[in-house]
């Protein structure tokens, strides 16, 4: 998608009431110092619109990034925090487990998990608790810079393994670094917000608007669909369409006329 206007639009706290959003909305999840806040801002094209600390625990509100007043990136409380008392990742807990049961708009969520270590209890309970609510989370594998290339897969594997994965599973291996793993992002966000924005309806979608399989509402994913069906919306939009000539059009009367 191609980013016109991006604006931190509306922030949740633990009393505050999920707003009613007027367009479609991909969450992103993941403990606390996995590199949420540095994603959101590579995907954004933007230096700071998130604010990135060596602190973990910095993210402690529900934030929704209006992009093009087309759809909203959601931003939820990184878990796992140890800092915090126990009273407090209670509160955390129950503030994205309520979001992800009330909100009407959320297509898909994305789990962050960093790729140099094996998912933790909380990377396993977060991924389950995402799974009891209706959604297949798409697991961005964060920090792919700090692993050598020729480890990368045996690294995803062992994400895959942790999580007890799948085998259709979706794993992208991301860096804020390098900004590999961008454009694949992006195009599974597009995938899950552009056909709702244009022409699907959520009658079409499954039920409660939540898609299986980590699937765009059409029942694909990009690795089944064809050069063309992968093709973001907004660039097939407004192609010229070729014309027949009249020389061909003559041609192909002609042809009719012979006996």
């Amino acid at each position: 998608m191609v980013i016109k206007t991006v604006n931190l639009e509306t922030v949740c706290g633990i009393t505050s009431v999920v707003p009613d959003s007027p367009y479609p909305e991909v969450a992103f999840a993941g403990k606390s110092n996995v590199g949420k806040s540095s994603l959101i801002n590579v995907l954004m094209n933007r230096k700071s619109l998130a604010r990135t600390s060596s602190k973990p625990g910095k993210t402690q509100t529900i934030n929704f990034y209006n992009i093009n007043d087309r759809m909203y990136l959601v931003d939820l409380p990184g878990y796992g925090y140890a800092s915090a008392n126990v009273a407090i990742k209670a509160k955390w807990g129950q503030m994205i487990e309520h979001y992800l049961h009330v909100s009407q708009k959320l297509c898909a969520v994305f789990l962050l998990v960093d790729i140099r270590h094996e998912p933790s209890e909380n990377d396993r309970m977060m991924y389950d608790w995402i799974r009891s609510q209706g959604f297949a989370p798409i697991i961005i594998a964060t920090k792919a810079d700090k692993v050598n290339r020729s480890r990368l897969e045996a690294h995803l594997n062992k994400i895959r393994e942790g999580l007890s994965l799948p085998p259709d599973a979706v794993v992208l291996p991301f860096s804020a670094e390098t900004r590999q793993g961008r454009e694949e992002i992006w195009k599974w966000m597009d995938s899950f917000v552009l056909p709702e924005s244009s022409d699907e309806s959520p009658e079409k979608k499954s039920p409660e608007g939540k898609n299986p399989k980590g699937k765009s509402p059409e029942g694909k994913s990009p690795e089944e669909k064809t050069a063309s069906e992968r093709k973001p919306r907004w660039k097939a939009q407004g192609k010229p369409v070729a014309k027949k000539t009249a020389k061909m059009a003559a041609k192909r009367a002609q042809k009719k006329r012979r006996p």
